[in-house]
């Protein structure tokens, strides 16, 4: 596991769960959670993303990467449906270290770009096959999920923001804290 931050110093984060501002509408993570971590392989294909964007001025704010296993079983007590939480009996790719809900911003004005709906819609028109919106927002969601299926992320059919990477399954669920990941990763 590597912090993002260390990894990729220019990246915007608004870690959701760390605050209210969440369909939770609690603070999931500690408050003192000020930035977030992935595997490596995944931080590497993130880094990678970043540099082609920031040649055309855009970036990527980051919502949640990993997630302690304790947080998706809270999770699934309020939301009982996979195309939206995951089950804690599977696990999620947030739990393995390899998942991120991400967006796409505009780095002159640092204001995100539409995407149609917020981050945690679980509504129909948070989907992918969802097309009743203008062809810019539809052009933002497919640069968005171009750039990220270009570096081995696969998208949540159910969410424009979730996004796994290759071989998600093959890693361990972990239920480490953040504060024991800062420990851990102070050095990387």
């Amino acid at each position: 596991m590597v912090n993002i931050l260390s990894k990729i110093p220019n990246i915007q984060l608004d870690l959701r769960y760390a605050t209210t501002n969440n369909f939770m509408k609690k603070a999931m993570y500690p408050i003192a959670t000020n930035t977030t971590f992935l595997k490596l392989p995944a931080a590497n294909a993130l880094l990678k993303i970043q540099k082609e964007l920031n040649k055309n001025k855009l970036g990527l704010k980051i919502f949640d990467a990993y997630r302690p296993y304790f947080v998706t079983k809270q999770f699934w007590k309020l939301v009982h449906d996979e195309r939206y939480v995951a089950n804690p009996i599977k696990g999620s790719g947030h739990n393995r270290g390899t998942a991120i809900d991400v967006t796409l911003i505009n780095l002159t004005t640092h204001e995100e770009l539409n995407m149609g709906t917020g981050f945690d819609n679980f509504t129909d028109s948070a989907h992918h096959n969802f097309t009743a919106f203008s062809t810019t927002i539809l052009n933002n969601r497919w640069l968005l999920k171009n750039i990220m299926e270009k570096y081995g992320f696969k998208k949540l059919n159910t969410e424009w923001w979730h996004y796994s990477f290759e071989d998600s399954e093959q890693h361990a669920i972990l239920n480490v804290r953040f504060t024991t990941l800062n420990q851990l990763t102070q050095y990387y």
